[in-house]
């Protein structure tokens, strides 16, 4: 798709921190559906939530997360016709808890994708190293593949949109192919497979473990309302874009979830997924190997890498995006609400979170840290805990922004004050969960775990007393008229 800006479209962009574009329902969820990386969440977290989760019931797990989602998003739809400013949580838990509280969830939402982000970088350089070495290359640290991504995404992020749209698109497309015709191959020839030698019976855990796992496959979901300045009738698109692209990533999980069980066995599954885990393996790739053929098998690990960079880039794009919403606010400094006179992209913000990551991963590979359990598993218990707290804040924003404004609400209760209730106290239960298992999800010792699951709330509280004493250009004052006015 091609857009004609004009000298001046972008002049007033520039001047009032605001993004162009034309994406429409499609684009955005591939953008969302990208950053969820299905492949990567197929081929990491299944079989992770069979091993450690409720074993061959593991896909209940991402249908029961598909669920949360989808009542968190009643409440986030409802509110998003009103909100005429991108951010995502950040601006409608603003609008609805107070300039504090929108401070707090920025910084942890700030946070959050940060973390997984560069969890994500460990995860690349992990996967790119070993598909290297399977293919008689040499090994190397795995921070040379990560930062030699981490300048492509910088590039692409530093254009328009449109262009990463593109990329995550057809990257989208062959992974999601992929994975289908290893669940065809299934389907057709439902008849499980043998088990491998080694693998011994073993016991299914809770089904809180499989929610955990799933939850954490959704994270970025939330980014159809960040690209709002550069959706095409953001408020149509927006709320559609939502449900599809929960409702398909949903549908997705489980049914490949399913077929990963089906393939092997419901009775022997639990076992095989220990084994591949505890040797090193890919228990979806040799799946696929086994069923499709090994031409799939090896386009599979070609297409897990270019997942991974599908995700690093999104999450690329959601940050830059937060940073540029801060700079507007002048919560960070305002160069950063600054957007570019020809690709109409935030090419300042796209800059510093690049700079921010080259930063993480070196030090990251400085500590020595193992790149996939350390700082992979490390970091997605960080951002796990962040999203759950931030879509709890979210819900009770809506709750709050209805009752101040009882005409917007009239009619329509049950969207603007009870399902967001429900969804608040799921969500807290859910959260609950998640702080009860952290341990399993880092790998890491207890004490290590804790300090790591209280970060988000401490960056929150740290947001929440942080004092606003900037004064915002006339640009950016402009710019964000609508909501200060309020």
């Amino acid at each position: 798709m091609s857009v004609d800006h004009s000298s001046a479209f972008r002049a007033e962009g520039q001047a009032h921190g605001r993004l162009s574009g034309n994406l429409g329902v499609a684009e955005i969820i591939f953008m969302v559906m990208a950053a969820a990386a299905p492949l990567t969440v197929v081929s990491g977290n299944v079989p992770l939530a069979i091993a450690q989760g409720n074993g061959a019931l593991a896909w209940t797990g991402f249908a029961a997360a598909s669920f949360v989602l989808l009542l968190f998003s009643v409440g986030f739809v409802t509110m998003t016709p009103h909100i005429t400013q991108a951010g995502a949580f950040f601006t409608y838990v603003r609008e609805g808890l107070g300039a504090r509280a929108g401070r707090g969830s920025a910084f942890l939402a700030l946070l959050t994708y940060t973390a997984i982000q560069l969890g994500v970088y460990g995860f690349f350089g992990w996967a790119m190293d070993d598909a290297v070495r399977q293919w008689g290359g040499p090994a190397l640290p795995w921070w040379i593949y990560a930062l030699a991504a981490l300048i492509l995404v910088g590039f692409l992020g530093y254009r328009h949109i449109e262009l990463s749209s593109r990329v995550l698109g057809v990257a989208l497309v062959l992974e999601i192919g992929v994975v289908l015709i290893m669940n065809a191959a299934i389907v057709w020839h439902p008849t499980p497979v043998a088990v491998p030698a080694g693998a011994e019976s073993a016991a299914s855990g809770p089904f809180a473990v499989a929610l955990l796992f799933a939850i954490t496959g959704f994270l970025g979901f939330e980014a159809t309302a960040i690209f709002r300045d550069e959706a095409r009738e953001p408020e149509k698109t927006i709320p559609r874009a939502t449900y599809g692209a929960v409702l398909i990533i949903g549908f997705f999980y489980a049914f490949s979830c399913w077929c990963v069980i089906e393939a092997w066995g419901p009775g022997a599954v639990t076992s095989v997924a220990h084994t591949y885990l505890d040797n090193g393996g890919n228990m979806v790739l040799e799946t696929a190997g086994r069923y499709a053929g090994g031409a799939v098998r090896e386009i599979m690990q070609v297409l897990l890498l270019t997942s991974l960079f599908a995700c690093l880039l999104s999450f690329h794009n959601i940050i830059a995006r937060y940073f540029l919403v801060l700079g507007r606010e002048t919560i960070l400094p305002d160069f950063l609400a600054r957007t570019h006179d020809h690709h109409a992209s935030p090419h300042a913000a796209s800059l510093s979170q690049t700079g921010t990551a080259i930063v993480l991963v070196g030090l990251a590979a400085w500590s020595g840290a193992d790149p996939l359990i350390s700082v992979f598993g490390s970091m997605a218990g960080i951002s796990t805990v962040g999203i759950i707290l931030l879509m709890i804040m979210t819900s009770l924003a809506v709750v709050r922004f209805f009752q101040t404004r009882p005409d917007l609400a009239r009619g329509r209760t049950a969207r603007t004050v009870w399902l967001p209730v429900i969804a608040s106290v799921v969500l807290a239960a859910v959260l609950y969960i998640i702080l009860v298992n952290f341990v399993i999800i880092t790998g890491l010792s207890a004490l290590v775990s804790t300090g790591l699951a209280i970060l988000p709330f401490c960056v929150t509280v740290f947001g929440f007393c942080l004092k606003n004493n900037a004064t915002p250009t006339a640009a950016v004052v402009s710019g964000v008229a609508d909501q200060t006015a309020r």
